[in-house]
């Protein structure tokens, strides 16, 4: 796997993610952010908990990939259950977010700050085992790209809880 092509445009969006998701989340009171979505799903509260520890779990292969380009990076012991298990497990339902956010903004800011001191750092990769069990080598780049591509898919579907909200108090 090569690392993306349009390195500075995905820094950016990387570092934009904790300020477009408070921007999703201004204004919502802690009963919209524990409202059903008619159609099943998560809750918003849930789905920021899910973004943030997602983007701390990628944070351990990034520094992984930087230090250590033998070490091998495994989820086995996430995809042992289901992604709503790890949801009650983790107390998504229960958690302010406060803390949740204030993390991935420093998290942000501190792998932002690794790869502007490491020149390499693109490139960069370590061992990935996959679900099938194989391995691959997954370049820094496509790691930042999928953590930023990551928190623009579940704004949108806030964004979609939002609207569903807004149409239900009319």
């Amino acid at each position: 796997m090569n690392p993306p092509d349009d390195q500075q445009g995905l820094l950016d969006l990387y570092k934009q993610g904790p300020d477009l998701l408070e921007q999703a989340l201004h204004g919502l009171s802690d009963s919209e952010l524990d409202a059903a979505p008619a159609q099943g799903g998560w809750t918003i509260r849930e789905i920021v908990h899910h973004i943030v520890d997602g983007d701390d779990i990628w944070d351990m292969y990034i520094k992984m990939a930087l230090g250590n380009q033998e070490g091998e990076f495994n989820l086995a012991w996430y995809w042992a259950k289901p992604q709503v298990e790890w949801a009650r497990d983790w107390l998504y339902a229960d958690r302010a977010i406060d803390v949740s956010l204030a993390l991935f903004k420093a998290n942000r800011a501190h792998i932002l700050q690794i790869l502007g001191k490491i020149p390499a750092a693109w490139s960069l990769h370590a061992q990935f085992r996959k679900s099938d069990g194989t391995v691959e080598q997954v370049p820094v780049g496509a790691a930042v790209q999928i953590q930023a591509n990551h928190v623009v898919h579940h704004i949108k579907r806030i964004q979609e809880i939002r609207t569903k909200l807004i149409e239900h108090k009319r």
